[in-house]
């Protein structure tokens, strides 16, 4: 299948090449002229065979918008676009009605497997009309891993239920992370325990807490033995937000991911204002001691 690939970044630059392995011919086009294949939309739409399929992985908001904008005026009737970013779920439905009126299909996919899915494959969850996903399912084969894996594809739903589902995977993975975090900081403040990246290994073992997220903390810490090189500063990219706004809209109980979350809004804070209220608080009701700020250094 012939297929024009959007955004060429670490997802899609991998993404790519995978496609191209399992026999696909792939067209991308990026800004960045060192890895695209063709020097704009324009010209990768016009050395598209008709019905023609484009899979935009650009980031969301915005970006995506735009080439979507963009492609809306380059397609012509039974094309279909798929957008494999991380797009909200709201989006969706917003992309498929500016693309409809021009007769263009719209599918949302969301896609997980990182910077390893190039060798691993990815799990992809899917939204749209039945046809359309029928329509590209030999790339959704190829991008999945590879062996008897049907599993790993799944046709969530109508327009915009892969990227709600792909938003919730997202959630849980904020908590998974979180709680990794909170077990490897208790285990690195114990003195009796002595190889603290020894004790994560043997849990990635037939333990009821084996993962893969934990197979990667512990190459972390082979790689950077107490993770000196990094600062704890961690960025959140949307979609642990958008989760627990829907968990609030559902009324949906979700403590666990609304912690993780809040953990990374701390995590940026160099000195908490609202820390430095409960300690003038502790001060005024209890007499307690509190630690003066650092001075300041005037050049």
């Amino acid at each position: 299948m012939k297929l024009g690939l959007v955004g060429l970044g670490r997802m899609g630059s991998n993404m790519r090449e995978r496609l191209r392995e399992k026999g696909h011919d792939v067209l991308g086009y990026d800004p960045n002229p060192d890895v695209s294949d063709v020097r704009s939309l324009e010209e990768l739409v016009e050395a598209l065979p008709e019905p023609r399929a484009v899979w935009v992985m650009v980031p969301a908001g915005a970006p995506t918008r735009q080439v979507i904008e963009h492609l809306s005026r380059l397609l012509a009737p039974g094309d279909v676009v798929v957008d494999g970013g991380n797009s909200r779920f709201t989006d969706d439905k917003v992309n498929a009605a500016l693309l409809a009126e021009y007769d263009v299909r719209y599918v949302d996919c969301g896609v997980s497997g990182g910077v390893w899915g190039r060798q691993n494959g990815y799990a992809l969850m899917a939204g749209g009309h039945e046809e359309d996903i029928t329509r590209l399912l030999p790339i959704f084969d190829a991008l999945r891993p590879d062996g008897d894996r049907a599993d790993s594809f799944v046709h969530a739903g109508g327009i915009g239920a892969g990227h709600y589902a792909k938003m919730v995977h997202n959630g849980i993975e904020y908590g998974l992370m979180q709680a990794y975090a909170e077990g490897y900081e208790l285990l690195a403040a114990e003195e009796s325990i002595a190889d603290v990246p020894a004790v994560l290994r043997a849990w990635s073992q037939g333990t009821v807490v084996r993962s893969w997220l934990l197979d990667l903390l512990v190459q972390a810490l082979s790689e950077d033995p107490g993770l000196s090189s990094i600062s704890g500063y961690t960025e959140d990219s949307g979609e642990g937000r958008w989760t627990v706004e829907e968990a609030i809209a559902h009324a949906v109980p979700a403590p666990v991911i609304t912690a993780a979350l809040f953990s990374r809004f701390a995590s940026r804070q160099d000195d908490s204002p609202a820390m430095k209220a409960v300690s003038a608080l502790r001060r005024q009701f209890g007499g307690h001691a509190v630690r003066s700020a650092e001075p300041v250094e005037v050049a």
